[in-house]
């Protein structure tokens, strides 16, 4: 009889949406998010995720008092569960263009992660692209936490670029309150994007690496809006 390799994957679901194809992948004990055939996260670590609001929450001005954070990207789940579980975190926005995502999180098996995170008072999903969000919501954050991408120079569809742009680096900015910090996490360091965000008006630019099994770090690129 044939046998099944532990450590294929398995395709959960599989859908088409207006930025391309999202599927949701079991690998033994870990599940994965692939876009358009590229590989985005999965289960299996997550320290990086958890660094981009840990960080975020240090560089921000002692002593603010619940301090809001926006979090670009649901996907597996662990950048919210570590701010829902940080009591310091005031109102905690997940903006998730994906309705896949979501589902497999509110209904699916990515619910095992993120349940209890998701029926916090303080979290709030909102369904919508993070670009166009950025350049349309009147609402002010002291924290912003992007993890939409591969990292500024690995996007996942064109339209992301726009996020790592002049005027989407400007929006981040309008959309922070004076003091409030951004962090963007990359699966690579970008010295490119560091002088990007110092162009667009950031100070105390700088980042954070967490190694990983093989090839080059993670890195959480932080930068402060400074009025």
């Amino acid at each position: 009889m044939p046998t099944t390799d532990a450590h294929s994957p398995v395709v959960l679901d599989r859908r088409e949406g207006p930025f391309g194809e999202v599927v949701l992948r079991e690998r033994g004990d870990d599940f994965e998010i692939i876009a358009n055939g590229c590989f985005l996260m999965d289960t299996s670590d997550g320290r990086s995720e958890r660094l981009l609001v840990d960080a975020a929450l240090a560089a921000l001005p002692a002593g603010r008092p619940d301090p809001s954070v926006l979090i670009g990207g649901l996907g597996v789940g662990f950048s919210l569960v570590r701010a829902a579980d940080e009591p310091r975190w005031g109102r905690i926005s997940v903006v998730e263009r994906e309705q896949a995502v979501v589902d497999w999180h509110l209904d699916g098996p990515l619910g095992r992660i993120s349940g209890a995170a998701l029926a916090d008072p303080r979290t709030e999903i909102l369904r919508a692209d993070l670009v166009t969000h950025l350049h349309t919501t009147t609402e002010r954050y002291d924290a912003l936490c992007l993890d939409i991408d591969n990292g500024p120079d690995w996007t996942v569809t064109e339209d992301n670029g726009g996020l790592y742009s002049p005027t989407g680096l400007a929006a981040c900015r309008e959309r922070l309150t004076p003091g409030g910090v951004l962090a963007v996490w990359s699966a690579q360091p970008s010295p490119e994007f560091g002088e990007a965000l110092r162009n667009a008006g950031f100070h105390a630019v700088r980042t954070e690496e967490v190694a990983v099994a093989r090839g080059v770090p993670d890195v959480v690129h932080l930068a402060l809006r400074g009025d």
